[in-house]
Formats: C-alpha cells, sequence, structure tokens
C-alpha cells in the first residue's frame, strides 16, 4: 500500500492542526493504521493508533486528550486531528500501516507501509 500525508504546517501554541494520511495500491481496511513522530535527534516514535474499522484507538500519554486519530475507509484515509498544539509536539509526522491486525503495536518495526512524512512547527 502507497501512503501520501499532508497537512503539516506551522501553527502557534494552543492551535489545531489535521493531518491526513492518503492509502492507494491494497485494500485500505486490511489495515491498521499508526501515526508516528520524529523530532530532530529522537527516535520516531507512535502516538496513535486505530484498527481496521475505526472502532478502536490507542494513544501516546504525551497526546492522550489532545489529538485524535480516525479513518473513512470509503475514503481510504487517515486522520490525525491536532489540538491545543505545544512546542514539544514539533517534528515531522508519518502514517504507516500496520502487517499486524493489532492495533496497539507500538514499534516502528511492526509497520510495513510508511508515508513520506509531514512536517509539523508549533511556534511558543
Amino acid at each position: 500500500v502507497q501512503l501520501q500525508a499532508s497537512g503539516g504546517g506551522l501553527v502557534q501554541a494552543g492551535g489545531s492542526l489535521r493531518l491526513s494520511c492518503a492509502a492507494s495500491g491494497r485494500t485500505f481496511s486490511n489495515y491498521a493504521m499508526g501515526w508516528f513522530r520524529q523530532a530532530p535527534g529522537k527516535e520516531r516514535d507512535v502516538i496513535a493508533s486505530i484498527n481496521w474499522c475505526g472502532a478502536n484507538t490507542n494513544y501516546a500519554d504525551s497526546v492522550k486528550g489532545r489529538f485524535t486519530i480516525s479513518r473513512d475507509n470509503a475514503k481510504n484515509t487517515v486522520y490525525l486531528q491536532m489540538n491545543n498544539l505545544k512546542s514539544e509536539d514539533t517534528a515531522v509526522y508519518y502514517c504507516a500501516a500496520s502487517q499486524y491486525v493489532d492495533y496497539r503495536r507500538t514499534s516502528r518495526y511492526d509497520y510495513a507501509y510508511w508515508g513520506q512524512g509531514t512536517e509539523v512547527t508549533v511556534s511558543s
């Protein structure tokens, strides 16, 4: 499956952004999906994940209550709504599709397909 992330940009602290990730090539609903982020000099960590139908989600503690992951299988797209952004949210954000059914997997190696990344910069 091919993934194309978009929606990043520059936003002030406290603001909001919505990231999108469009999938093509294979049956999108076969895959659990995740959003990762990587700040300069840091590891690429999962921040949100969602199961194949969208009924179950999981979040990192750092974004819980502020970010919401969702998907629209009819549009082959997964979203990340980011509210109350903080300077520490500054990073490159990646969407990824997992080859496993379990959406709670947190290792980047459990995700076989990756988008190209979209940069989010939060100014304080």
